[in-house]
């Protein structure tokens, strides 16, 4: 499906985001739900967000791979306010951002929110899964508990 979307529909599908020729990829995963990450086919790096080079041994062979989405909240915020988004309404309490540690995707940290839980439940170390939201008429990216 993503691979019949032009780079111009590309843009006008994500208004939000800054969509660049290192990006593009990334998005269009989302189109089909999934998480594309840039690794080095060289070295074997995972980064992210996705760059020209990779950042340790400067090859242009990168790959984006697809990661399942599993991972570990390493960082958790309560925005009280912030800008308009579809699905967040901070008047009803405050809204979960996090970044989770991907596992298998080494040394990235991917951002996003948690849905299904209140907002005092989401903790650092707690262990996450990949979901998907609708946002602006198209997929975006989330993350629920993951259960044992």
């Amino acid at each position: 499906m993503s691979e019949s979307v032009s780079d111009a529909e590309l843009v006008e599908r994500f208004p939000w985001v800054q969509i660049t020729h290192d990006s593009k990829f990334h998005f269009r995963g989302w189109l089909d739900k999934q998480l594309l990450i840039n690794r080095c086919a060289d070295c074997g790096n995972w980064h992210h967000p996705p760059k020209p080079v990779c950042p340790v041994c400067w090859s242009e062979n990168l790959v984006p791979t697809e990661v399942d989405g599993t991972g570990t909240i390493h960082l958790a915020m309560a925005l009280h306010q912030g800008a308009p988004a579809p699905g967040v309404d901070y008047a009803k309490g405050p809204h979960p951002v996090v970044a989770v540690d991907l596992d298998g995707a080494d040394g990235v940290r991917f951002s996003s929110t948690v849905i299904g839980l209140p907002p005092e439940e989401v903790v650092i170390g707690l262990p996450v899964e990949l979901d998907w939201v609708e946002r602006y008429g198209h997929p975006f990216p989330v993350f629920r508990k993951r259960e044992a």
